[in-house]
């Protein structure tokens, strides 16, 4: 079978325009997490025409990432997540640049990634150590930068937002990310968009638990304590998370 590049985007060239195609092709985007959120992210930019990606996770494919990650399937399980997420990026673009990077965003390694070099830096992180990391190093860089919040514990994509990381509300890993850089001293160098979802259930990990305000501030304090957090987690959300930071990075250019 003929691939023919032009053909892979022909119905997103009659949306958006030739011009903002060519830009595109050229753009250099890095994702750090490709889970729930990230894999989504990276698939929607490749599928929209993005011609240069770069995914950074150290993690492995689990039985537990089936329910909601791009290239988790029964047959990837064990294999690296930017491997097998590579893999399926070239089938549906083979012409595409895909950097698969097997390894954390964290400060012992922040100095192997030069985010000056992107034109967008896309933050899905889990971990709120190394999140914090990357948004005070990507919002002093020059590349444009958006960042995911907490897609856990949501089931209602209807209620996924866009705004300003200091105006995100209801979600608990922006309240810990806040209460962090205001307890060091240091905050982001610039302002930066967030996909955020103000859901909050009485649940966690299928357990009943607190509900509302009070439960934002008990998980808060948990990730702001460095506990692991382990919740539920729907495709459904996430997926709407990671193609609405897709939606950002495509924004900017049209």
């Amino acid at each position: 079978m003929n691939i023919s590049g032009q053909d892979l985007f022909s119905r997103t060239e009659l949306l958006l325009g030739k011009d903002a195609m060519q830009r595109m092709s050229g753009l250099r985007v890095i994702v750090f997490g490709v889970g729930g959120v990230g894999s989504w992210c990276a698939e929607a930019l490749v599928r929209s025409g993005v011609g240069h990606l770069t995914i950074v996770d150290p993690d492995l494919v689990a039985q537990s990432n089936v329910n909601r990650q791009a290239m988790a399937t029964t047959k990837t399980i064990g294999r690296p997540k930017v491997e097998a997420l590579r893999e399926r990026l070239l089938e549906i673009n083979p012409e595409a640049e895909i950097d698969a990077r097997q390894e954390a965003y964290k400060a012992e390694t922040a100095d192997r990634f030069d985010l000056d070099s992107y034109d967008c830096v896309i933050d899905a992180v889990d971990s709120l150590s190394n999140k914090a990391e990357l948004i005070l190093n990507a919002a002093r860089s020059s590349a444009r930068f958006y960042s995911s919040m907490g897609a856990a514990l949501k089931l209602d994509p209807t209620q996924v937002r866009v705004a300003e990381f200091w105006n995100v509300r209801g979600c608990p890993l922006g309240a810990a990310l806040r209460k962090r850089f205001r307890k060091h001293g240091t905050l982001p160098a610039k302002p930066f968009y967030c996909v955020y979802d103000e859901e909050v259930l009485p649940m966690k990990g299928g357990m009943p638990g607190q509900a509302g305000k009070d439960a934002a501030e008990s998980d808060a304090a948990g990730m702001d304590a460095g506990k692991a957090q382990i919740n539920g987690s729907a495709i459904t959300v996430t997926a709407v998370f990671g193609f609405t930071l897709a939606w950002l990075v495509i924004n900017d250019i049209v």
